[in-house]
């Protein structure tokens, strides 16, 4: 089974083999196709996307080169002619159809997905398991060999604001556990780097008053 990974630069492996695919702009199909989370593309989307710049009058063709390019990388053992049943031909464009466990940020959001149903069961304890599972796919920015890319801009930014998310429910956690020296810290970290999050100052606050610094914690209130 194919694994795709776009929590860092695109990447995708068969067991522990990374598979070649290919030049910028094949890799930037593919790329693109991830992006849409099993969504069809059409072809049209894409020729837009991808060769807006380029006034080529084989873009069309270009683009079919590259799909049956990917195919046979994502697809070795397909028979000639047989049904493509990874990257598929729908109407007129084109999809990945991919398991949640195939995609590495399609795990993520599953994981914090169900970190956030522990907490609300209250267990903390589980929730912190999962949400050290889901941080731990990250590589670096999301898409980052296409992050400045109109059409990633949308999925790299949601990426890195569930990935927010995940971080300050894994200092909730560690807060429930009684872990406030350890997780004061990297709250700091998280208030630095994004001062405008208020769950950040909130969950900070708390730390810094469990550790009996109550006059930081209302500082950090203000």
């Amino acid at each position: 089974m194919v694994a795709f990974r776009v929590l860092g630069p695109v990447e995708a492996y068969e067991q522990d083999d990374e598979l070649d695919l290919g030049g910028l702009r094949q890799r930037a199909v593919l790329a693109r196709l991830l992006v849409a989370r099993g969504q069809v593309v059409p072809v049209d989307t894409l020729l837009y996307d991808l060769w807006a710049d380029d006034t080529a009058k084989g873009a069309q063709s270009g683009l079919q080169v590259y799909i049956s390019r990917l195919r046979r990388v994502l697809e070795p053992g397909r028979p000639r002619g047989g049904p493509n049943r990874l990257l598929v031909t729908v109407a007129s464009g084109y999809a990945l159809r991919v398991a949640p466990d195939q995609v590495d940020a399609l795990r993520f959001e599953q994981l914090v997905r169900a970190a956030g149903e522990h907490l609300e069961e209250g267990d903390p304890q589980s929730a912190r398991g999962r949400l050290e599972k889901a941080l731990g796919l990250w590589r670096g920015t999301p898409y980052s060999d296409f992050q400045d890319q109109p059409w990633a801009e949308a999925e790299v930014n949601r990426l890195a604001e569930l990935r927010l998310v995940a971080r300050e429910r894994h200092a909730d956690t560690g807060l429930r556990l009684g872990m406030h020296a350890e997780t004061v810290p990297d709250l700091e970290a998280l208030t630095t780097e994004h001062p405008l999050r208020e769950e950040g100052w909130r969950l900070l606050a708390l730390g810094l008053y469990r550790c009996g610094r109550q006059g930081d914690a209302l500082a950090a209130l203000r």
